[in-house]
């Protein structure tokens, strides 16, 4: 009788010592999510000052710093910084871009750390739709505690006309691959942020785009860069292709509303009217859904949009000039790079579509590349990033980065 009384309280201890154990983890994550929300809050104050353009005539070498400001409400263990430097555009015209540098807390390797710039989906175009000037700019990097427990600097571009006021840049893979690439210049340039010449690329949908043509640029744009790596999960890789599958449906409404505005304002001088390519409903359309953020208004945007399902384009962009010269232009795959390609894709995505994605691995592989092409059953065009991760990881970990 004694033994089970006995071994009755040490159960009872145990299951009150690991109800304590629960209880202290979760008052721990309260307490760290507490102080990440308040400084989140501290951040907001004074983000319109930080977003200002530049005066008027200003200007400097790409990926140098306009301004940078640390931030508060950072995840656990990292510290971070909302940055604003200078890139270039597809006309090679020198604009400011906006974005986010993190870094986990302690030593650095010597050499400095590798740093992963990584390409955002799309969120929209309009400034406020950029993630740095979000309430928590963190939340949409898919990976960034991987990439930081990996002991990577972390770089974040909004793209060019996100943040800022600067044209939207929507789409237009060289100005996107600069900002990628001058990000990693201007952490470099923050010296707490330890960041070094080594760089892998990491990108989901439009941010696949942008890191592909980072990856493609890099050599001649930013030789003192070493590319070790480029990761994309559902790349909006083929621009034509894109359009053919989604032009008749509310996604291509979105994307086309977003895109064809981009590239009329970009290249004007190239004869890209708006008017030789949609229909007037679409036109009527165009500023309202061009002021709205896909994830926080993507409810509205498919109610503006649904109308115009069946009625947006006046004529097939992918054949109709010099739109179809302009999609190809910014497609993915027209130069070779020097550094491994992992491409992820979900089986059940609906937006970037698997039979594209296959076709551009094979054009990649017939390039030269080293590409490990890694699908997963199940996943759609929002969870493939996250999905990935643990065969991404494995990849990086191979290759020692």
């Amino acid at each position: 009788m004694a033994r089970r009384n006995a071994g009755k309280r040490r159960r009872g201890i145990v299951k009150t010592l690991v109800i304590l154990g629960v209880s202290a983890a979760l008052g721990i994550a309260a307490a760290v999510i507490g102080v990440r929300l308040v400084g989140d809050a501290l951040d907001r104050s004074g983000v319109a000052a930080f977003y200002a353009m530049p005066a008027e005539g200003a200007t400097g070498a790409p990926g140098s710093l306009i301004r940078s400001e640390p931030l508060e409400g950072v995840p656990f263990d990292t510290r971070a910084w909302r940055v604003m430097y200078w890139t270039t555009d597809v006309h090679g015209e020198i604009v400011p871009v906006t974005g986010t540098v993190i870094v986990p807390v302690g030593a650095s390797p010597e050499a400095g750390r590798t740093v992963l710039a990584w390409g955002h989906p799309t969120t929209g175009t309009a400034p406020d739709c950029a993630p740095s000037r979000g309430f928590d700019p963190f939340i949409g990097i898919e990976g960034l505690r991987t990439m930081l427990d990996r002991g990577y600097t972390v770089v974040a571009t909004d793209y060019v006309g996100m943040g800022t006021t600067a044209p939207d840049s929507y789409l237009v893979g060289d100005t996107a691959g600069n900002s990628m690439l001058d990000g990693v210049r201007a952490a470099q340039a923050i010296a707490d942020a330890q960041a070094g010449s080594a760089v892998i690329l990491w990108g989901h949908s439009q941010g696949g785009q942008a890191a592909l043509f980072a990856a493609q640029r890099a050599a001649a744009y930013a030789p003192e860069l070493t590319v070790e790596a480029v990761a994309v999960a559902a790349p909006a890789a083929d621009l034509s292709a894109l359009m053919e599958a989604h032009l008749g449906d509310v996604s291509g409404v979105t994307i086309g509303s977003y895109a064809f505005q981009a590239f009329a304002g970009v290249y004007a001088d190239r004869g890209a009217e708006l008017d030789t390519v949609l229909t007037p409903a679409a036109l009527a359309i165009l500023p309202e859904m061009n002021r709205l953020c896909l994830l926080s208004h993507l409810k509205q945007l498919h109610e503006i949009a649904a109308p115009a399902v069946g009625d947006f384009a006046a004529a097939d962009p992918t054949k109709t000039e010099p739109w179809a010269s302009l999609l190809r232009e910014n497609s993915a795959g027209g130069t070779a790079f020097d550094a491994p390609l992992f491409i992820a894709q979900g089986l059940d995505d609906q937006l970037v579509l698997p039979d594209d994605t296959a076709r551009f691995v094979e054009h990649e592989r017939s390039m030269g590349l080293d590409v490990d092409y890694h699908t997963v059953a199940l996943a759609d065009h929002g969870t493939i990033a996250y999905l990935a991760l643990p065969a991404l990881d494995a990849w990086l970990d191979e290759r020692r980065l």
